[in-house]
């Protein structure tokens, strides 16, 4: 636990004078967080003053409404050129607005060291500190690596398709330079609403790692020598934390399902029509949009359902402390009675070996931190057992996790939304590319 017992090193130490929102994160000129701030100007995303945060919305504007209105009621002056443009166009920009509006507000109200709790990490331990720093790295390959093989494929498909088609962008005098500058709109568009949408959905992920991080290094507190009012206070730390990241994003994530499950109806609808194109050639962008979609939500989830089966596993970790320790107190006064005697049939709480524990073990390991089955040395020996019952009875009572107005996203959530869009979405490929 990194706030019991321990000496904090501030990994972010604190500047004199107010800063702005980007400024906040980046105390030096070799923080290891510089290239976060050259990511949010590259898209864009910079809002730290006046200037920053005009020309932000003014592309949002250009890029998120206008490309793809004049590209479906300009670019697609009949019907059958485009039959699924209409979807496409208003689930992407659906999508981005949804994800630009929350990162906007929370990034004008907080700011980004807030934003991604980076003023707390000084309070915790060195190796949170250390996982949340890589993770951010992590996480942006994870959106790099998702993004541009879906921008290269839907480029070949925008090419393909301006090339083959017989119809000429009804603008320019010259036939080519109007497809070419069309095309390049398109993909501008498409890339800009796709990159602010899983933006925030990386983001969200990386705040619900964090927690996670935190959750680890608490419940490794359980095998040291603790004090029952600490490990209450942080705990108690940790569900404010959770309850602030689940009021920031509940709106967005909300939003999000809604979208998603809306455009993958629509599209479902679209192409279970007795008299619609459901060609290759009409349908990769429908499909391109749906893997988009469903990956970001499913992102969302998943970070969300992972953090709260953490929270809850902790009260199954401090029972089983509470039955370790209350057996040892029994072995000690039965001991105290009657002279030792070796009985080869007992079984004593303390840790297995460690090359049993590598044979028996199997799996992730930051999952088996809170639902191991093994027994654990107890150093509670000094804490009584009325103070050992009202921490677990608290636990149980109080359990933390990621909540949607008062609705906790649990396991059973995720199989909801997993099988309802991976229905949709297996549906709709079979549809336009023939899985």
């Amino acid at each position: 636990m990194g706030r019991v017992g321990r000496k904090q090193e501030p990994l972010l130490p604190d500047k004199a004078g107010p800063m702005p929102a980007v400024e906040q994160c980046l105390p030096g000129t070799d923080d290891e967080l510089q290239w976060f701030r050259s990511c949010l100007q590259w898209m864009f995303m910079d809002q730290s003053d006046r200037s920053h945060a005009i020309i932000s919305w003014v592309l949002f504007f250009l890029l998120g409404i206008v490309v793809p209105a004049v590209s479906h009621f300009v670019l697609s002056f009949r019907p059958e050129r485009r039959p699924y443009g209409g979807v496409v166009q208003v689930s992407l920009s659906a999508a981005s607005g949804c994800s630009f509006l929350c990162f906007s507000t929370v990034l004008r109200r907080y700011g980004l060291r807030r934003f991604l709790f980076l003023d707390k990490l000084r309070h915790e331990s060195e190796r949170v500190r250390l996982g949340y720093t890589h993770q951010l790295t992590r996480s942006f390959r994870i959106l790099s690596f998702f993004v541009f093989p879906c921008f290269f494929a839907e480029t070949a498909y925008k090419i393909w398709w301006y090339s083959a088609s017989a119809d000429k962008v009804p603008w320019l005098g010259n036939p080519i330079v109007s497809d070419i500058v069309a095309c390049f709109a398109e993909l501008a568009s498409w890339l800009y609403r796709t990159s602010i949408f899983l933006l925030t959905c990386v983001l969200f992920r990386l705040i619900c790692y964090l927690q996670n991080l935190r959750l680890q290094d608490f419940v490794a507190v359980f095998d040291e020598q603790i004090v029952v009012e600490a490990v209450l206070k942080e705990h108690l730390d940790i569900r404010k934390q959770l309850k602030i990241v689940s009021h920031r994003f509940r709106g967005f994530i909300v939003a999000c399902f809604l979208i998603v499950t809306a455009s993958q109806f629509s599209s479902v609808l679209l192409t279970t029509r007795k008299d619609s194109a459901d060609s290759l050639f009409n349908t990769g962008e429908l499909a391109m949009c749906s893997i988009m979609l469903v990956f970001g939500l499913l992102m969302i989830f998943r970070g969300a359902v992972k953090i709260t089966h953490q929270a809850q596993a902790l009260t199954s970790h401090a029972a089983k402390w509470h039955a370790c320790a209350t057996m040892e107190e029994t072995d000690t006064t039965d001991s105290s009675k009657v002279a030792p005697t070796t009985n080869p049939n007992s079984v004593y709480p303390v840790s297995f070996s460690d090359e049993s524990s590598e044979a028996d073990s199997t799996g992730d390991s930051d999952d088996e931190v809170l639902e191991d089955t093994k027994f654990i040395t107890i150093h509670a020996n000094n804490i009584s057992f009325q103070k050992r019952q009202a921490l677990v009875t608290y636990l149980e009572n109080n359990r933390a996790g990621i909540t949607v107005f008062g609705f906790m996203l649990d396991r059973s959530y995720l199989h909801t939304v997993f099988m309802l869009e991976w229905t949709l979405f297996l549906w709709l490929l079979g549809k336009t590319i023939g899985f």
